[in-house]
Formats: C-alpha cells, structure tokens, sequence
C-alpha cells in the first residue's frame, strides 16, 4: 500500500507539473513559472524511472534527482516562483535574458549543491549549511506568498486564498522536516515522506496555478472597467473562478 501510495502521488506531480506548466506558457506566456513547473514534473518521472528500476544509489538517475532537487530547492521553487508570481503582483515583464539567466543560475545551483545530498549534517558542516539555506530560502519565499494571499483575499478570492495558505505551509512543513526532522516511523527509504512530499508539490503545482489564473482575470478586469468600491466588480472572472 505504501509503495501505490508513493507511485500514485508521484504521478500526480508529474501530472501537474507538466499539465499546469504547459498551460501557464500558452495560455499566460508566463515562461518562469511554466518551465519551472515542467522541471519539477521532469524531476518526478526521472524519480519514477529510478525507483522503478531497483532504487540503485550509483545509478546516474541518482544523481539526476539530486540535482534537480538542488535546482528548485535552491532557485527554483524560490526566485523563479516569486519572479513568475510577479507578473501578476507587480505587472512584471522580465526579459528573454532575465529569463534565461534566472535558469542559468538554478542550473549552477544545482551542480553545485546536489553533492552535499547524503552528506551527514552533525558531521559535515558544508552540509549543514546547504541544508539551512534551503530553508532560509523557502521561508523568504513563503513570505512573498504572503503578500500573494493577501493580494488573492482583497481581489475576493477568499477561498484560493485559503487554499494557498494552506499548501504553502504543507510545503513548508515539507522543506523543514526534509533534512531537519525526519520521521522516526519512517522505512530506510523513507517512503512516507517521500509520499507526502510529492504530493504536496504537486497540490501546490495546482493551487498556484489557479490563484494565479484568479488574480491574472481580477487584474484584467480592472484594467477593462473601474472598480467597484470595497471590492473587484461583480460578476468578473475573479469571482466566477473563486473556487478552487
């Protein structure tokens, strides 16, 4: 049952990463959080295809995962996701170089850090380090999802909103207890984590994508007609679609 478990949630990140990411380049343009969420579904299927194929530590689709794992851990579920959320926050436009130099960077990031993976952190405090500023870094990205959220309950969005709030400290939760507070009721290949994990990376793939969806159609609704006071005009897109 576990192993369904683990394969079921696996598959339904790589579902929603390369189905809302696909969506988010044709139908927003939005390249950051499109490409960020196709790597993350590409992150899925190679951990698939490893653990289908015997979970081998000195196979190359080892070292594969790790470095994407690096690679959003680091910048891409961090930099890239709150750049990609600007669009809808701030109006902004990065460039093609801004794009491809912010996957630039995730890339070296991610050579660079997959081979503290493993590493022990009471020993190793290269390891340690890396493992901090993990979640320093996913704890500075929570606070922009903050002001998300907030932008999300002032268009009336209250329910996306909420949804995102939540899954973002599901993913949170998940980015502590990565390195930090493993689960004492966990298997050596700690399946249930893994399960959790990606699952929630998953969910959070969908619950993005539809508050950014939500907030794309309130800003272009109040772009097309003057708002109400107190709220976005009734009957826009940002409320029919307020519901996750």
């Amino acid at each position: 049952m576990k192993v369904a478990l683990f394969l079921l949630a696996d598959l339904w990140m790589i579902f929603a990463g390369y189905f809302y990411g696909w969506r988010l380049i044709r139908r927003y343009g939005n390249y950051l959080l499109g490409l960020e969420w196709m790597v993350v579904a590409t992150s899925g299927s190679n951990f698939l295809l490893w653990s289908l194929s015997g979970a081998d530590k000195d196979s190359v689709m080892y070292d594969v995962a790790y470095f994407f794992d690096a690679f959003s851990r680091s910048v891409g579920i961090t930099l890239i996701l709150i750049m990609g959320l600007m669009k809808v926050t701030h109006r902004y436009k990065p460039s093609l170089g801004v794009d491809v130099g912010v996957f630039g960077v995730a890339i070296v990031a991610g050579l660079v850090l997959r081979p503290f993976h493993g590493a022990d952190l009471h020993t190793d405090r290269g390891a340690f380090s890396v493992a901090a500023f993990y979640v320093a870094a996913n704890l500075l990205t929570t606070v922009f999802i903050g002001f998300f959220v907030k932008r999300l309950w002032d268009a009336g969005a209250k329910r996306p909103a909420i949804w995102t709030g939540l899954v973002t400290a599901a993913g949170t939760t998940i980015a502590l207890t990565y390195d930090f507070f493993p689960l004492t009721f966990d298997d050596a290949n700690r399946t249930i984590f893994y399960t959790a994990a990606l699952a929630t990376w998953g969910t959070q793939g969908f619950v993005y994508f539809r508050a950014y969806r939500t907030l794309h159609d309130h800003n272009a609704s109040s772009a097309a007609a003057p708002a109400h006071a107190g709220g976005p005009v009734a009957g826009t897109p940002s409320t029919r679609r307020e519901s996750i």
